[in-house]
């Protein structure tokens, strides 16, 4: 799954299998989020919004001549709570990633190649959509000291931007006499009249048994990392750091186990600032005398108590708000990438297992599905993406371990596939076509791990062109599954290995080509990828990190192809050891077949044809037993998985 569109209802774990984190029965969860939100391709007038922000801005109480509205919440989370969309809101645009910038006559979308496509069709006559990547195009921090007029008063919610972007933006707008200014309220918050509630969900601990170390672990190697850049004190402010650093798992945000809270940890004291409300008696046992449970709307007031200084620092992650750096005092305050980002990353040898048996249970699934959507389709059943993707969501509500999607299914046929992050409208979208590719991005929540795959299959007969670059996408897949690397090598490095064989034939593809992936948690997680993005530069693979191995292609107007699995960063045994630095690998987890009828066997090579009939072959043996009583699976994937 790309970095992308994410939105469903968690509830708190139960024994029960059929107990899952974004169900009530009778509709799936898919149904239920698109009912409530906007289509992926539907355009919203936005002109009293802005109209009305406008009036805002101009009022002496704010006086502002310009508002940046991030995609952000005050946790800086990727994905967020529908309360918390005011991007989305205020110009229409649904799509995970973007920042607006309203003046007082022009209002722009910055975004990038994910989204371009989407947001064109998303946004109306009122917005210029920036395409961010493009030559003369710039960020939105340059846009406002480069781009906008000078004197200007730049409103910005302190929650909402991250203190080392702000500092960057202030030194910018010196030159213009211009200034960047905290308000004291949300200026979308005031003109969104029928803005949701903050949801306040019952949050769950997770068992050792699947987290693979207690919280008082976790706390203690957080303490030795305070020691190293001695530090007084650490604030832990992104949702999911929260929730690995306490064993703690909820559901405030669709599809991502997580609920609001922030922690700050000392050497003495471990402080958890959430809604009371939320936490049961089983849940106060858990966390034990260990650790302070505090309201979450005294956060900000308890980090001006800190006593904090020039001598005694705070450390804070670099995604921490404006707000927290403020409120701690900002010559107090040590803003470096959080330990707990870099901790959660590498997996344990529990969660590692977690994350193999999880995905077993998943491929089993898969196969299920993708039997009887071939199945339906050559019966002439007539169905479209969206029912097609609440059959799936059934097949793996039946596996153990079960708790929810951990994003919604993109399911796409045809021209819908090249629409990158496609989210199909359960009123209002496409019937799948046998004489189309069909494209299938999809994953869960389960207690020992989180999946995510996607697959790229034609169920008909599929064109040369069609077949080639398939088989260009399934190359560069192949090479970054059987990449050996050196102890140092980052994503960065490895993101060329994906794009070569498209290359070859003048394609390419506008996203990354890896992201982390989370433990029971969200699917997308950093600080490590494979792509090209320069931050992927900074951190190099570990053993012991997760990341999804995802090359692809896009015909605007007819397909979209992408191949899918999850990867391992294991060590690597090599006959040698140049420079003593070790050398690394990666070990698949994902089981589905990857569609056969698509690949131009005359492009692989001998190399190439040997890895796919023996990865087709580890997936019979692994998930052949799990669907040995569902026949009409069970000879899908026997078929599926023979040699080429």
């Amino acid at each position: 799954m790309l970095r992308g569109v994410l939105r469903v209802v968690l509830a708190p774990l139960s024994p029960a299998r059929s107990s899952v984190l974004h169900g009530t029965s009778g509709t799936s969860a898919r149904h239920r989020r698109l009912c409530a939100t906007m289509s992926a391709v539907g355009t919203v007038n936005t002109s009293q919004r802005l109209r009305a922000l406008r009036e805002l801005m101009a009022k002496p109480e704010y006086n502002v001549q310009a508002a940046v509205i991030p995609s952000e919440d005050q946790h800086f989370s990727e994905y967020i709570a529908q309360c918390d969309e005011r991007r989305a809101f205020i110009s229409g645009f649904t799509g995970s990633a973007g920042t607006a910038i309203v003046t007082s006559e022009d209002a722009y979308l910055f975004t990038d190649g994910r989204y371009f496509l989407q947001a064109s069709q998303q946004l109306d006559q009122n917005w210029t959509l920036m395409k961010q990547g493009f030559p003369d195009v710039p960020t939105w921090q340059d846009f406002l000291s480069k781009n906008l007029g000078t004197h200007y008063r730049i409103g910005v919610d302190p929650t909402l931007i991250a203190a080392s972007d702000a500092e960057g933006i202030v030194k910018a707008l010196e030159p213009k006499n211009s200034e960047l200014v905290s308000l004291e309220h949300n200026l979308v918050d005031a003109v969104w009249s029928d803005r949701p509630p903050r949801p306040a969900n019952k949050v769950f601990s997770l068992d050792v048994k699947f987290s693979g170390q207690s919280l008082q672990d976790k706390l203690a190697n957080v303490r030795e990392e305070l020691q190293k850049k001695e530090a007084k004190a650490i604030v832990v402010n992104m949702l999911d750091e929260v929730a690995w650093l306490f064993n703690l798992r909820g559901s405030d945000i669709d599809f991502n186990p997580v609920f609001f809270a922030y922690a700050l940890i000392d050497q003495d004291k471990a402080l958890l600032f959430v809604n009371e409300s939320q936490l049961d008696s089983s849940v106060r046992d858990h966390l034990g005398s260990e650790v302070e449970v505090h309201p979450y709307d005294t956060f900000f007031s308890h980090l001006a108590k800190l006593n904090a200084s020039k001598d005694s620092k705070v450390l804070v992650s670099d995604k921490a708000s404006l707000a927290v750096a403020e409120a701690i005092g900002k010559d107090n305050i040590i803003v470096a990438r959080s330990p707990v980002t870099d901790l959660k990353a590498i997996k344990n040898e529990v969660e590692i297992e977690g994350f193999r048996q999880s995905h077993i249970r998943d491929g089993a699934a898969l196969v299920q599905y993708f039997a009887w959507l071939e199945e339906q389709l050559n019966e002439g059943k007539e169905l479209n993406e969206s029912q097609v993707a609440d059959q799936l969501e059934k097949y793996r509500s039946e596996q153990a371990h079960f708790k929810g999607l951990s994003f919604p299914t993109i399911s796409a046929t045809g021209p819908n596939g090249a629409i990158i992050h496609y989210d199909p409208d359960p009123n209002d979208c496409a019937i799948v076509k046998k004489d189309q590719i069909y494209l299938c991005d999809s994953g869960a929540q389960f207690l020992d791990g989180t999946t995510d795959v996607t697959r790229t299959f034609h169920f008909g007969t599929p064109t040369a062109e069609e077949k080639r670059a398939f088989t260009r996408v399934l190359q560069g897949h192949i090479a970054i599954d059987t990449a050996v690397f050196p102890n140092g090598t980052t994503g960065y490095l490895l993101d060329p290995f994906a794009r070569r064989p498209l290359w070859e034939d003048g394609l390419d593809y506008r996203h990354g080509t890896g992201h982390g992936v989370g433990h029971f948690l969200n699917v997308h997680e950093g600080p490590h990828g494979i792509g090209v993005r320069i931050a992927y530069n900074n951190t190099p693979l570990k053993p012991g990190m997760t990341v999804s191995n995802e090359p692809g292609f896009y015909k605007d107007g007819e397909y979209g192809i992408r191949i899918e699995n999850i990867v391992i960063v294991r060590e690597a045994q090599t006959p040698n050891n140049f420079g003593d630095k070790g050398y690394l690998r990666f070990e698949h987890v994902t089981l589905c077949p990857m569609g056969k009828n698509l690949v131009d066997v005359a492009l692989l090579s001998t190399k190439e044809r040997e890895w796919l009939d023996a990865y087709h072959g580890e997936i019979l043996e692994k998930v052949g037993p799990l669907v040995e009583k569902d026949e009409r699976a069970l000879r899908w994937l026997q078929r599926e998985c023979s040699p080429l």
